[in-house]
């Protein structure tokens, strides 16, 4: 290995561990998008399922299931595109170039759903990606298009940043420590907000480097910890939450520097507190393997093998990771409720205007 590769390697490592907490696409209910106004649906969702996911061809490939439902059109830029029974698959092709391709899944009864890929694609972003999108356990939608959780926006191109300004990104919360926001200052589009949030300024947690994988896997599960009941951590996340309770600062973005560990525990806290279930909560935490498995990928190659096998276990996202906040939860708060108004400064008043605010159906 060439001293050039060892440096690029050493470098990587330690941008990993800041990446940690330090640092299959889908979606689903809105009520609204660039392209205009969608229906705004107050009836009961009957759909138990429902995603969108986008191909390299330019088709989308649209999911659902609605038990009881004898028809459901799917519908784009106003226009019937195809239809089906109560479950269904179906894929749709020519579209016309956007942004976004929303689609509306119209039941014969009940309320509709506006879908989207999960996935903004973006070139100097990997996992810039809708937050909401999920059903609750109670039957209702989060919105899409509201609030979105990203990786680092440094390198954002004017392209990226013309998008997501059409995109009405108002508010950016920035969660990575002073170090991160110096080495890569955040390209925010014009008209937004950019407000930091520091959530390990005061973390013990990764002041040394791990030397083998188990001390990397520890490493993970003691700054997840923090983030739950750190100084820092209670601090930034409830600047985080108190705007995006303030609908005038939506849509919202939220990010650190691989978009996994902060920005995980930010989106599970939200989902949580909105009432989606905790193995939903669970799946999109570790959807960033999938988002980020190229960077990763790429990242690990460039170290020795022994190296290698080191940091993995901080460019990864595991059950046992996001487990352990929720388990510090407990400790800590003896339930989420406490949690969130201990920690995020949300009363029982708060999480139900945001629950107003963010959920259909």
């Amino acid at each position: 290995m060439t001293q050039l590769t060892r440096v690029r390697a050493s470098s990587y490592a330690l941008a990993a561990a800041l990446l940690v907490g330090l640092t299959a696409p889908a979606a689903a209910a809105h009520t609204s998008s660039p392209a205009g106004p969608a229906r705004e649906s107050h009836a009961r969702i009957p759909f138990t399922r429902a995603t969108v996911t986008a191909s390299d061809d330019g088709s989308y490939t649209v999911r659902w299931n609605a038990p009881g439902v004898r028809r459901v059109a799917v519908e784009a830029g106003g226009r019937t595109v195809a239809s089906g029974g109560s479950s269904g698959q179906v894929t749709v092709r020519g579209l016309p170039a956007a942004d976004r391709q929303w689609f509306d899944l119209v039941p014969e009864r009940g309320g509709s759903l506006r879908l989207a890929d999960r996935l903004i694609g973006l070139q100097g972003a990997v996992n810039f990606r809708d937050a909401g999108g999920y059903r609750t356990a109670d039957g209702h939608w989060v919105k899409m298009g509201e609030i979105y959780r990203s990786d680092a926006l440094d390198k954002l191109t004017t392209a990226d940043l013309a998008k997501l300004r059409r995109l009405s990104i108002r508010t950016v919360y920035d969660l990575r420590m002073e170090s991160e926001r110096a080495a890569g200052p955040d390209r925010v589009p014009t008209g937004a907000t950019h407000v930091v949030a520091d959530v390990l300024a005061g973390s013990p947690a990764f002041t040394t480097m791990p030397t083998t994988p188990e001390e990397g896997v520890a490493m993970m599960v003691e700054g997840e910890k923090f983030m739950v009941g750190g100084d820092t951590a209670k601090a930034a996340y409830r600047t985080v939450f108190g705007g995006i309770a303030d609908d005038r600062s939506r849509a919202v973005v939220f990010h650190c520097t691989a978009g996994k560990d902060r920005t995980g525990w930010a989106n599970a806290a939200l989902l949580t507190a909105l009432g989606v279930p905790r193995a939903t909560v669970m799946a999109d935490y570790l959807a960033s393997n999938d988002y980020r498995a190229e960077a990763n990928a790429a990242a690990l190659a460039s170290m020795p093998a022994a190296q290698a096998a080191v940091y993995k276990p901080l460019l990864d996202v595991r059950p046992a990771y996001l487990n352990s906040g929720f388990d510090e939860v407990g400790r800590e708060f003896g339930a989420f409720s406490a949690y969130e108004k201990r920690a995020l400064g949300l009363d029982a008043k708060d999480i139900h205007d945001l629950k107003r605010d963010l959920l259909v159906g």
